[in-house]
């Protein structure tokens, strides 16, 4: 099943409409700024909502309910396109919810078709990923986009499951206000909307956007004193509903789960979680960013589950002590471990944490409570009543796994541990590392009578605590558990656990059951041990959301990504890279040990696994091996120092004459530059570069164009953007890295994915094949008819069809990466990232027709490879000014050559296109800026090489291109290597 997010993949943001596209998606407060991937959630939500709102039915002031269910119905057939074949209609067996259903939809038998509820969207986004970041600044973007005239003006419900989650909300939400002057969130009771809407006050203020706020589960089909009837509250359904982890129940049989949907059915529905199984809110994701490809992409720990079980604590199983002893022994020596390597990290950098190990048990309160065993191991140990067996036995035995390399969850690679270090902690580096004693010593118990919710404990050997009971309540266990222990009250620490994060925190093991993570946001966890959790299907949520608060990482302060991830987006340098490498994947792994190992594992690889089930895949191809001996450079950009606006040549602001004098009259009418400055949210620059242009139309504006924006609100925010526009320029060249990466990341939409790999190895191993027939006939080891019977099925070809569409694999004489993955039908839907547009295809069929010439151009180069560029994924581009989109947008060609000949080198970009494609003058026009001077290319010097870069529109018959652009239109492969050859010659001949 094909998720929504993928669909819109081929969708870039960029080629929204400017209305769509100019929202400030990165700063949220004077200290915070959205991370890269939460600013790509909201850029998915703007493409969903454009697709809903302008692209399928475009959104209309004042239109019916007859608009929405049309837009439902295109939507519906949208996904059917994208090739959605399950069927998801809900099955409704309850009278009770039957009846509520019929009321606000058209039920087919017991059946709810579920192309009603499509006007949806879900963020599936990792505990610990920062959803409610991302839930705030969307409340922004609607209120944009409601101002703007764009998405109809709803009003707004928020819902979420708990109180303190609520609270968290509303935290948020001050601290955005906090730093705004011209926008702020108005949080409103839900109450309060039957009284605001008869005073028929609108949601959306100029300055002043109201949201309605509550719990989730107190939404019902009746009233209470909290519990509110939702038909108060219909509003004929037309919500932007916002369910933040409120999605939870059986999605046919839970009667709220319909009640938001009907709120929402004439208007929008966005989905929060960090947990979603239902298909059906799979297939509606926008953005998966969920546990698995939180790791992945490096904002995470590694995860290692330990294969030894805490078995010995679980009910019914008769272990002894000694073995209860080992396995407690195990997971303080994995934690002492991890501390050893933190304490070898360079003493002159301020990096990583102090190891933490959570210990989240089952039951607290009970008679020999899981936290209670767990506590008197921990004691023995302490006490140094410790069985030299038990010892030697847990050493060896977490030593063998450590050695054998934990396998990390998501990634497939694998932990290696320092043997010198580890073999470097005995019993007393033990009570050093873990207890912070000195000698082993009887536990005193820390509490302040103001605190009933947590105690630390420390030996009495010992300067400092080392453990930190959280519960939710501790007069329990001082009463029963703690009786005869000496207890200190009023200790100075005000609270263990509010300072568990802060750099002077003692605290080395947080024990506690499942309410303490709660709200809990800390980068400090290296060891998990689960007693007793996780050996059934209702523990999987904890699980995963402990884990999500176990993998938040902070190598160095303010980076929260793993140190190579960090290294390879040049957020730290090579001299600090190297100097913390050593130490960075034990303290950038979650160790996790459970009573349960494979319900552990099962619940942890849920996330991962889902995509398997569903069909979802991701390939990975080569790069080829010649290719990869080469130099391949690619061009590398910096912000120009001037403005837009004073460089000359570049494209004026369009705008028609009519709104142009408009604007005039407009600027006139208020007389007082202040008015623009306190109306508009200008600067006093920005009013003064406006009353520039308006005295001098000809030079800033350009009034051919046909383009019309309709508001004033919405014409002075595109100039005033226009007049902030900063153009790039090159910087020069550098060695090709990640920027062509699409190779890596190809999404198969196959059940299984075995036929089309088989396919691909076949073709890769065609050459070595060859080779190898070819030695063994000159050794006289295979007669010459059998080896060409053989050569007939080493062909460095194959294909694959599915669903009517057929996938070519092949190898392509210097292509970057092998094979190349090309579909003749455009409308492939079970892979992407392949070759698969017409002129793309057309243009390579040219190239290797023109390839098998005897004499063609490429011959007299040095060498050349080439490579297909990805628009979604790849960073090879050229930048430019598009006015239509009023930004600084990246162009990304279809292809990329490289040719040497002597010492120059040039880099060719080649893009496929027809002359009728829209909007090439603009790319060209912003290619010359940064690549041409006087007419001529310019040169990058690198290394010895004199390097030049140039364009080529490739079309089917370059006589049509106009003829100011004709130059830079190409109709036969050849004029890419004469592109080099020219300039050879040119400068022989001067």
């Amino acid at each position: 099943m094909r998720i929504l997010q993928d669909m819109l993949e081929a969708l870039p943001f960029a080629d929204l409409p400017p209305a769509w596209q100019d929202h400030d998606l990165k700063s949220f407060s004077p200290t915070k700024r959205l991370w890269d991937y939460q600013q790509e959630a909201l850029q998915y939500a703007l493409k969903a909502l454009w697709k809903y709102y302008e692209d399928l039915r475009d959104y209309g002031e004042g239109e019916g309910l007859e608009a929405d269910q049309a837009r439902k119905e295109a939507l519906w057939r949208w996904y059917q396109e994208g090739g959605l074949r399950e069927n998801l209609d809900l099955r409704i067996d309850k009278a009770d919810i039957r009846q509520l259903l019929q009321e606000y939809y058209p039920l087919e038998g017991d059946r709810l078709p579920y192309r009603h509820l499509i006007n949806r969207m879900g963020f599936w986004m990792a505990t610990g990923s920062g959803k409610s970041l991302v839930i705030v600044k969307l409340l922004e973007v609607l209120w944009n986009l409601i101002r703007r005239g764009e998405i109809p003006p709803h009003p707004v419900m928020l819902l979420t499951a708990r109180d303190d989650l609520l609270a968290q909300l509303r935290a948020h939400v001050e601290e955005f206000n906090a730093g705004r002057t011209d926008f702020r969130i108005r949080l409103a009771d839900l109450r309060e909307y039957p009284r605001e809407a008869q005073m028929l006050l609108s949601p959306a203020g100029e300055k002043e956007f109201t949201v309605y706020l509550y719990r989730s589960d107190n939404l019902s089909d009746e009233q209470k004193e909290r519990i509110l009837d939702f038909r108060n509250y219909k509003n004929r359904g037309r919500w932007y509903v916002l369910l933040d982890e409120a999605h939870k129940g059986d999605r046919e049989d839970s009667k709220r789960q319909h009640i938001y949907s009907i709120l929402s059915r004439n208007g929008f529905l966005f989905n929060f979680s960090a947990t979603f199984t239902d298909p059906r809110d799979i297939l509606t994701t926008v953005y998966n960013f969920n546990l698995s490809e939180f790791v992945r992409r490096g904002y995470g720990k590694h995860i290692a589950i330990l294969r030894e079980e805490n078995r010995a604590f679980r009910e019914g199983e008769d272990f002894t002590g000694e073995e209860k002893q080992r396995i407690v022994l195990k997971a303080l020596l994995l934690l002492a471990y991890v501390r050893k390597v933190q304490e070898s990290l360079p003493r002159d950098r301020k990096a990583y944490h102090r190891p933490l190990m959570l210990v989240l048990v089952n039951s607290v309160n009970t008679e020999d409570s899981d936290l209670e065993l767990f506590f008197r191991e921990l004691e023995r140990i302490g006490r140094g009543d410790l069985s030299g067996e038990a010892w030697d036995r847990a050493r060896e035995e977490l030593w063998r796994e450590l050695e054998e390399g934990l396998e990390w969850v998501f990634e497939g690679e694998r932990f290696r541990a320092d043997r010198v270090l580890f073999e470097g902690i005995g019993p007393g580096e033990l009570l050093r590392l873990v207890y912070n004693a000195p000698a082993p010593g009887g536990i005193e118990v820390l509490l302040r009578p103001s605190n009933r919710q947590e105690m630390a404990f420390k030996l009495k050997s010992a300067a400092e605590p080392f453990a930190l009971i959280k519960i939710g309540d501790i007069s329990g266990w001082l009463k029963d558990k703690l009786e005869g222990y000496e207890v200190i009250e009023g200790y100075e620490d005000e609270g263990f656990f509010k300072s568990l994060s802060e750099e002077g925190s003692p605290i080395n093991l947080l024990m506690g059951s499942r309410t303490f993570y709660e709200g809990w946001d800390s980068n400090r966890p290296n060891v998990i041990t689960y007693i007793n959790i996780g050996t059934g299907t209702d523990a999987r949520k904890f699980i995963l959301q402990s884990v999500g608060r176990g993998v938040r990482i902070e190598p160095l302060p303010g980076k929260r990504r793993r140190l190579l991830s960090l290294y390879n987006a040049k957020e730290v340098g090579s001299e600090e890279f190297e100097a913390l490498r050593r130490q960075a994947e034990a303290l950038e792994t979650l160790f996790i040990l459970g009573t349960n190992r494979k319900a552990l594992e099962t619940v942890i690889q849920e996330l991962d696994q889902q995509k398997t089930r569903e069909g979802e895949h991701e390939l990975a191809l080569e790069v080829d091996p010649e290719v990869k001996e080469e130099v391949l450079l690619v061009p590398v950009y910096k912000d120009a120092e001037r403005p837009l606006l004073e460089r000359r040549g570049l494209r004026k602001f369009e705008i028609s004459e009519g709104e142009l004098r408009t604007l005039d009259e407009y600027v006139k009418y208020l007389g007082d530059p202040r008015l623009l400055v306190a109306r508009h949210g200008a600067s006093p620059q920005e009013v003064a570069l406006l009353l520039r242009c308006l005295e001098n139309k000809a030079e800033c504006f350009n009034t051919q164009s046909h383009r019309r924006y309709g508001r004033m609100e919405l014409l002075l925010s595109r100039l005033f953007a226009y007049f902030r526009l900063s153009p790039k320029e090159a910087e020069g060249v550098k060695e090709l890295e990640e920027e062509i990466r699409h190779f890596r990341r190809i999404k198969v939409f196959l059940q299984d994915i075995t036929p089309l790999k088989e396919r691909i190895q076949r073709v890769l191993e065609a050459p070595q094949r060859r080779e190898e027939m070819r030695a063994l006939y000159d050794q006289g080891k295979l007669p010459f008819e059998e080896m060409l019977k053989q050569a007939q099925n080493l062909r460095e070809e194959a294909s694959l069809t599915h669903n009517g569409h057929t996938l070519r694999i092949k190898r392509v004489t210097r292509h970057y990466y092998v094979p190349v993955l090309l579909s003749e039908s455009e409308r492939i839907d079970w892979i992407n990232h392949v070759i698969r547009h017409p002129s793309e295809v057309r243009f390579l069929n040219a190239l290797e027709e023109y390839l098998n010439r005897p004499q063609n151009l490429f011959g007299g180069l040095d060498w050349w490879a080439f490579s297909k560029v990805d628009e979604t994924l790849d960073e090879v581009y050229v930048p430019y000014y598009d006015p239509l989109s009023n930004a600084i947008r990246r162009f990304l060609p279809d292809f990329v050559f490289w040719l040497k000949k002597g010492n120059r080198y040039a880099i060719v970009f080649v893009d496929p296109k027809g002359i009728a494609h829209t909007g090439y003058q603009y790319k060209v026009d912003g290619f010359k800026e940064i690549y041409e001077e006087s007419g001529k290319p310019r040169e990058f010097p690198y290394k010895g090489l004199a390097v030049t870069v140039h364009l080529l529109l490739y079309t089917e018959d370059r006589g049509q291109a106009p003829q100011g652009y004709r130059e830079y239109w190409a109709d036969s492969p050849e004029a890419i290597p004469k592109v080099l050859l020219k300039e050879e010659q040119a400068r022989a001949v001067s």
